[in-house]
């Protein structure tokens, strides 16, 4: 097993639940978390517990960000006006692995920030390979010509496991992504609920 794959495991198992709806998680046998000690009985969260779970859930979701990256996201969220946990759900989907991952490209957000790198990408007509690149309303995502027959790709076309979201409008045939909008909390479709107030709440303290 990859240590890519060992480790979206562990996030699954660490927070007891199926984050990205796989039908091989672990949690999906065993909703004990990873390591000797995870079958002990799970205590009561407190508050500053919850709040911690939701940012690591959200956070884990997105693949390899890291506390430094998703901090300063959250930070411009609180910029931007309007919600601050509406604002942080738009940034995060704005970029371009998650859009990848979203048009069903690839089959997983970790494989998408791969793919993004390796420049199998183009955005506008222009090759990018910068995973946390921001999207605008109205650009265009393309999967290369000579990258388009790529086992990865194809078996995340066939995969029946995750819905095309209406924010983004896809062409399978050319393999073009297009963000139509800035998707809301309720326009994404998280297989688990996911919480941005509750990060919010915990960076906030």
């Amino acid at each position: 097993m990859s240590n890519r794959q060992s480790a979206k495991y562990k996030i699954d198992r660490r927070l007891g639940e199926n984050i990205w709806g796989r039908p091989k998680s672990p949690v999906n046998r065993r909703e004990y978390g990873p390591g000797e000690h995870g079958q002990r009985r799970r205590s009561k969260l407190s508050d500053f517990g919850i709040q911690l779970r939701a940012k690591q859930k959200l956070k884990g979701y997105y693949g390899n960000i890291n506390e430094k990256q998703f901090k300063a996201i959250y930070k411009e969220a609180t910029r931007v006006k309007g919600d601050t946990g509406e604002n942080l759900i738009g940034l995060l989907e704005r970029r371009l692995d998650a859009l990848v991952y979203r048009a069903k490209f690839v089959p997983t957000v970790f494989s998408a920030r791969q793919f993004v790198n390796h420049g199998h990408v183009l955005v506008n007509g222009k090759r990018v390979n910068i995973p946390s690149y921001r999207l605008k309303v109205g650009d265009v995502v393309e999967v290369r010509e000579k990258s388009r027959d790529m086992g990865l790709v194809l078996e995340a076309q066939q995969s029946p496991e995750r819905d095309l979201p209406e924010y983004i409008e896809v062409d399978e045939k050319k393999l073009t992504a297009k963000l139509i909008n800035i998707p809301n909390l309720a326009d994404v479709p998280y297989p688990v609920v996911m919480e941005p107030n509750l990060v919010v709440e915990f960076y906030s303290r």
